[in-house]
């Protein structure tokens, strides 16, 4: 397969979107297709602990892995273009929301509910859904999340329907648009 190079200003690729919409395996296909570095803050924080994210949230607690998520974005480089796979709920902290704009081109992975729902469940390691109603927690986590993804997103791509190969092609494609269409000086415009 022939790489494609995206400049875009030379910003990284952010991939936000809540869990179960492919942020990590869409970055793996990016990686492949654009020959970037591929760095996943959930692998940053389960490093910083020795352990996986489900026993950090066992041992430690939501607002201790939270806090070390702040952290791993705050260490980050800007100058270096790089794709940079986030935990859905990265954009709960306000200063995350700061931090991921500065690293790059925001771009979120969006998807309908049930088909989230299925994919976070089916994985079986989601500490947020340990609940009596996982389905329940699920749904409140996505409606106070969603408007915090459209706020920070700059282009957003639905994976409902589509293979993670195809979801790296088509935000591949809107970079590409939105690299033709950005003037110096000026903000990026949304894609949607």
């Amino acid at each position: 397969m022939r790489y494609c190079i995206i400049n875009c200003r030379n910003k990284s690729i952010v991939l936000i979107g809540m869990m179960g919409a492919g942020k990590s395996s869409v970055g793996r296909c990016l990686q492949l297709r654009t020959k970037l570095a591929l760095v996943d803050i959930d692998d940053i924080v389960a490093s910083h602990f020795g352990t996986s994210i489900p026993e950090i949230f066992s041992k430690y607690g939501e607002q201790v892995f939270r806090e070390i998520e702040t952290q791993a974005l705050r260490e980050m480089t800007p100058a270096k273009q790089t794709i940079i796979a986030t935990g859905g709920g990265i954009v709960v902290g306000k200063e995350n929301m700061h931090l991921l704009k500065q690293l790059g081109i925001v771009v979120w992975l969006d998807c309908n509910e049930e088909t989230l729902f299925e994919r976070a469940w089916r994985s079986g390691n989601r500490p947020l859904l340990r609940a009596e109603n996982p389905r329940e927690a699920f749904a409140r986590m996505l409606q106070a999340r969603l408007p915090l993804y459209a706020k920070i997103a700059q282009i957003r791509v639905d994976t409902s329907m589509l293979t993670d190969e195809e979801v790296a092609v088509a935000i591949v494609s809107k970079l590409r648009k939105l690299g033709r269409n950005w003037r110096p000086g000026s903000p990026i415009p949304p894609t949607r």
